[in-house]
């Protein structure tokens, strides 16, 4: 069974929004991490953003400034924002949910992913 399951995506224009959802079947446990990453055919896995134990988050260089990471109320819901969408982000985006280690975050848990079209 998929432990998160997420939903959102869609096929939008270029410089538009979507905001994607992750739901956990399990209760968040102490020291969480969470974390977004994306696949295309042009790369297996790229890193977006992470929220750490301090529920600071941290974002990849190029999406800096248009994507964002946040929790919601129930503890088992986080969501990534896209904003300013352009095709390089076309992608299948994957919610993950771990916890701190004392060096790093480990996401064990991942979803099945959810794809984003971006047109010109």
């Amino acid at each position: 069974q998929v432990k998160l399951q997420d939903s959102g995506g869609d096929s939008v224009q270029t410089g538009g929004s979507l905001r994607l959802s992750c739901v956990a079947s399990q209760r968040t446990i102490s020291n969480r991490c969470l974390g977004w990453h994306r696949r295309s055919p042009q790369r297996e896995r790229e890193w977006l953003a992470t929220m750490d134990s301090a529920d600071t988050p941290h974002y990849a260089e190029f999406v800096k400034g248009r994507f964002a990471l946040s929790e919601g109320n129930t503890a088992k819901t986080m969501y990534l924002q896209l904003n300013k969408l352009t095709p390089e982000d076309t992608a299948m985006y994957i919610c993950a949910r771990g916890f701190w280690n004392g060096r790093e975050c480990v996401f064990p848990d991942w979803s099945l992913g959810n794809q984003v079209d971006v047109s010109s």
